[in-house]
């Protein structure tokens, strides 16, 4: 076998190089000035249009996209190794994040140094996402949950970087798109900052190979071999983050080509770090030009974030991996946690309900338009066309979405016995989001009234996807919550070229991501009311089933329980308030997740409890959100969903501790 492989390696290679030459030249054939292949072939020789625009534009491009794919599959390797995870990719693993974010930080606060110090700039960035999540993973790299943690510790990063962008948005003005990812190359710059990095990085790589493939034997085999592990991973790991490093600081952060590439090479039957290595380089530069390529395609004259394109591709191979990995888990049979508070469940309530009445006043109160004291309250407030119009409708609005999200996530989650179920993870709302933008886009003309209708497809869609592909392991919940994020990467990847695509602003567009109760009124309020008037008193139908799930399969069959139907139906209710919401606010997450579990602290597990207590805890978190992000920093706002998702992504991380 070993022989065989060695022979066909060379053709391989050499037909990876056939490949990527073809690309390369569809490639430069493609571009707004339309040009024949014979035309460029005949007068790029000269001086000239052509000449100008393919060696000054398009070869750049070409030659930065072969760099950075094989920059990005060589980290892929590494990690893979290091993590023993299949899983791992720069991006995966939250390292591009962590890199864009410190980059869109200096480019704020420390404009000097951005322009004389990108690379360090975004190593440093890729160095601390690296750091927390060993800390979060600690010595022993269990596959799924390295996998997880780092998809968490990206979303943490991607909601400060949101944020950072919208409070800072002249500062961060163009970063949209290089956020997104893209090749886009104005002269040769890029190409001679980044090959002196990227050739360092691929040779320290292959003088690693041969650790490598010790290392990737276990840790204690390769100490009694006589390797220094512990210097064979501090070399690996620092090849790793300065190869992300380098590409995120020329291209943006692109995902997926660390984690399709090295799969790709090894399904050839290619075996060996040093062959590896140099055949994902090869591939991930095949992949990355490919997809380009695409791109381009798709929408000539028109610039789509080839990072987009690579997450519409690798995000169908994420979802297929995290099967074939987290099958192997066993699935606990533990009710979802829970612990009781001292206090009897009445002033529990009454707590809730007189929060919830000083939240909404001293919303409705204070804003960066005025601040209307107790008196005022008495004396003009209702009189006032400001509070009328906008505060009073915007608050109301976002309490109403709160308890859907609230009761939507408690639904998933008490069917699926899964502590990580949420409209947010499970991808939920970023398919509605997807759907919703789809309809907006492709349909301008029909009424904004079919909106929800659009983003409840998309939402159905989503879900459908994950619990076919997760049945099987009975809807396992990492295996859950990897599922998710793939969805979610597919979902965010589509309304990322839809932006693009119908030349949306950019700071609606990330506001509408982030998730934003800005400017909602009546209308609003209207829909939200009349889906939560018909979806929350369903719940009182669920309460004893519920109940019983909570017990497993068995318990609940045996006491005459429909287990399909009942999570049929639940699911179909959750789907249902969760694109709603998105519809109304845009994708805000975490709710689903952190009232359900909050409500069992206080009440336990007992459903009837856990409802009403979830209702007022999805208001009061997302109106309080809402409250936070509007006097932070008065007169800019913050969006809700951001506030939300830097709470939520820390707990998140706690529970998966936990479970």
């Amino acid at each position: 076998m070993a022989s065989s492989i060695k022979k066909s390696s060379p053709w391989l290679f050499i037909g990876g190089l056939l490949l990527l030459f073809v690309l390369s030249i569809l490639h430069l054939y493609q571009g707004q000035a339309d040009y024949t292949i014979r035309t460029l072939m005949t007068e790029v020789w000269y001086e000239g249009n052509v000449q100008n625009i393919v060696l000054g534009l398009r070869l750049p491009r070409v030659i930065i996209g072969i760099l950075s794919g094989g920059a990005l599959a060589v980290a892929g390797v590494l990690l893979q190794t290091l993590t023993k995870n299949p899983l791992a990719s720069p991006s995966t693993l939250g390292i591009n994040s962590g890199a864009y974010l410190l980059t869109v930080i200096a480019m704020v606060f420390f404009p000097q140094y951005i322009g004389d110090y990108p690379f360090v700039i975004s190593f440093l960035g890729a160095g601390l996402s690296a750091v927390l999540l060993i800390a979060l993973v600690g010595r022993v790299m269990e596959p799924v949950r390295v996998a997880l943690t780092g998809m968490i510790v990206a979303l943490l990063f991607s909601s400060i970087t949101g944020a950072v962008q919208l409070l800072f948005e002249n500062e961060t003005n163009g970063l949209f798109l290089w956020g997104s990812g893209t090749l886009i190359q104005l002269d040769w710059s890029g190409v001679k900052f980044s090959i002196f990095f990227i050739l360092i990085g691929f040779i320290i790589a292959l003088v690693l190979g041969k650790s490598l493939d010790l290392l990737s034997l276990g840790d204690d085999l390769a100490t009694s071999l006589g390797q220094s592990v512990n210097r064979v991973k501090a070399f690996a790991w620092f090849t790793a983050i300065l190869l992300s490093a380098v590409t995120v600081s020329v291209v943006g952060p692109i995902g997926f080509i660390g984690l399709m590439a090295p799969h790709l090479v090894r399904l050839m039957g290619i075996q060996g770090h040093k062959l590896l290595i140099l055949h994902s380089f090869l591939w991930g530069a095949n992949l990355l030009v490919a997809a380009d390529v695409l791109a381009m395609w798709i929408q000539p004259g028109q610039e789509i974030p080839v990072g987009a394109m690579t997450a519409l591709i690798g995000a169908p191979w994420l979802m297929y991996l995290a099967y074939k990995t987290g099958k192997r888990q066993t699935r606990g049979e533990s009710r979802l946690g829970s612990s009781l508070l001292p206090i009897s469940y009445r002033w529990i309530l009454f707590g809730l309900f007189g929060l919830t009445i000083m939240i909404i006043l001293v919303s409705v109160s204070y804003g960066a338009g005025s601040f209307f004291t107790f008196q005022d309250w008495l004396d003009k407030s209702f009189n006032s066309p400001f509070v009328m119009q906008f505060r009073i409708p915007r608050i109301l609005t976002a309490f109403l979405v709160g308890m859907l999200l609230a009761t939507s996530g408690l639904f998933i989650q008490a069917v699926l016995r899964n502590p990580l179920a949420d409209p947010s993870v499970l991808g939920i709302t970023s398919g509605g989001g997807a759907g919703a933008l789809i309809f907006l886009v492709l349909f301008p003309a029909v009424s904004i009234q079919f909106l929800p209708i659009a983003a409840m497809i998309g939402s159905s869609i989503s879900i459908t996807i994950i619990l076919v592909l997760s049945w099987k392991t009975q809807w396992q919940p990492i295996l859950l919550a990897l599922m998710g994020v793939a969805v979610s990467a597919f979902g965010s990847a589509i309304i990322q070229i839809l932006i693009v695509k119908a030349n949306i602003g950019v700071a609606p567009a990330l506001a509408w991501l982030a998730g934003s109760t800005y400017a909602k009124g009546w209308e609003e309020l209207k829909l939200a009311g009349i889906v939560a008037l018909i979806t929350i008193p369903l719940s009182i139908l669920f309460i004893k089933k519920f109940d019983v799930i909570s017990f497993g399969d068995e318990v609940a069959e045996g006491l005459g329980v429909n287990i399909i139907m009942t999570r049929l139906l639940a699911i179909m209710l959750g789907v249902c308030m969760g694109a709603v919401s998105v519809s109304i606010v845009g994708t805000v997450g975490f709710i689903g997740l952190l009232a359900p579990h909050a409500a069992r602290r206080m009440v336990g597990f007992e459903h009837g409890k856990a409802i009403p207590v979830s209702l007022f805890l999805g208001g009061i978190l997302l109106t309080s959100a809402d409250l936070i992000g509007r006097i932070v920093l008065a007169p800019k706002e913050i969006p809700s969903g951001l506030v939300v998702a830097l709470i939520g992504t820390p707990y998140l991380l706690y529970l998966l501790r936990k479970i």
